[in-house]
């Protein structure tokens, strides 16, 4: 995907599948957490497909995703794809790269102030997210936008004005917040800022729906409400449950570990596929594989009554993971790679070659070469003993790599580093 940032004209008029078929394939896995929400969004989105229906205007869709870290993830996709259907059904896709919300930092899902970014890592990061959602989406037909092409424009006055439509009461209401606030922890006024600044991107846009996750609807509801306010008919909001991460529990993220990138090599997604819990398998089937949501009954029924074997099933979970961002001969080769080397515990035919050339640190040495995304998750592993030299653990975080004959180092059962 080209990384300039690119608009596509909606005037001319074009011709949609149904409105019916359009409304159960956009509906299609969008939870609100109440039943009255979703009727009314429903009812909602059935007009304005109507509407484009009649005048043969495009629907204006959008999703934004802040560049907080190097890479995208499986999580990532989630709304990507409802965004992909968007285009698929004749609908005008936007994907918007929030630089400039990326510096505030979005507290929808935290129990703790993230911490702010600089402007030179949301740049970096923010080439990189376009490379990749071109992944999902296509390029061809999406218009490509920058949050800060209009929130950086805001002065004063009009920040002023967008908070003026809002209570404090209302932020605090918010499950997080009032987790915080309950337990006397810091509030900081700039995380205020967020959902003003989000419910400016669908002013900004003149968006007919934005796609989110669940943890997102206040932010989308504001936006609704400052449309209205500005005169423009409100968005429909469609929030998407959570992608839990490889642990199976938490939600995926890069901080915290449990992340499989998309631009990771099909083995090391494969493998990480392949190491989640059984009973995230519904999680991951439903959320990022194109299987037919029947064809997801029927596996999980096979597996809870003991005619399939969770591994064939999670197996069939790896293999369309692997297909969709690196093709059906990418994912039997990882397949193979991953019965060879952790059912039969070989170590790979090749793998990547980092060189010690002086005493390093292994905590520093893991970070850089790529084996883990932090130091803490480092000492996690070592502590369960993950992390090897030689096939003998290290359990001393402190501990030096001389530099020496070639040696393997391993994390986990997957990730293999030939030192020299």
């Amino acid at each position: 995907m080209s990384v300039e940032t690119r608009q596509t004209p909606d005037s001319v008029r074009r011709t949609f599948p149904p409105v019916d078929v359009q409304l159960e394939a956009l509906m299609r896995g969008v939870d609100y957490g109440d039943p009255r929400t979703a009727d009314s969004m429903r009812l909602e989105l059935r007009d304005r497909l109507e509407d484009s229906a009649r005048t043969g205007r495009p629907l204006r869709a959008y999703v934004g995703i802040d560049p907080t870290g190097a890479d995208l993830t499986l999580g990532h996709t989630v709304p990507l794809r409802k965004l992909r259907q968007v285009q698929d059904l004749g609908h005008q896709a936007i994907f918007v790269i929030g630089d400039m919300t990326a510096l505030v930092g979005d507290p929808s899902d935290k129990s703790a102030a993230r911490r702010m970014l600089t402007a030179d890592e949301v740049l970096r990061h923010g080439q990189a997210y376009l490379e990749q959602a071109g992944r999902v989406l296509d390029a061809e037909r999406v218009e490509v936008r920058r949050n800060s092409e209009w929130l950086g424009r805001l002065d004063l006055a009009a920040i002023i004005d967008l908070a003026s439509h809002f209570t404090v009461g209302q932020f605090l209401q918010r499950d997080n917040f009032a987790l915080r606030h309950g337990r006397g922890d810091a509030i900081w006024l700039h995380e205020f800022f967020y959902a003003l600044m989000q419910a400016h991107d669908a002013v900004a846009l003149e968006a007919d729906i934005q796609i989110g996750g669940t943890e997102q609807l206040f932010n989308l509801m504001a936006g609704r409400k400052l449309q209205e306010a500005r005169g423009q008919r409100p968005q429909v909001p469609l929030t998407l449950p959570i992608l839990v991460g490889t642990d199976g529990h938490a939600r995926m993220s890069k901080s915290a570990g449990n992340f499989v990138g998309i631009a990771e090599p099909p083995a090391s997604q494969f493998g990480k596929a392949m190491s989640i819990p059984d009973e995230a398998m519904a999680n991951w089937l439903t959320l990022v594989t194109n299987v037919p949501e029947a064809e997801i009954a029927t596996l999980l029924g096979e597996v809870g009554a003991g005619r399939v074997h969770p591994m064939a099933a999670k197996k069939r979970l790896a293999r369309e993971i692997v297909t969709l961002f690196h093709g059906a001969d990418a994912a039997a080769g990882a397949e193979a790679e991953f019965e060879r080397t952790v059912q039969g515990r070989a170590q790979p035919d090749s793998m990547p070659v980092h060189r010690v050339l002086e005493p390093t640190p292994l905590l520093d040495l893991l970070q850089a070469a790529g084996l883990v995304a932090s130091r803490s998750e480092a000492r996690r592993l070592m502590q369960q003993g993950g992390v090897r030299l030689d096939e003998v653990a290290l359990e001393d975080p402190s501990c030096v790599i001389e530099p020496g004959p070639p040696r393997v180092l391993q994390v986990g059962k997957r990730r293999f580093l030939r030192l020299e």
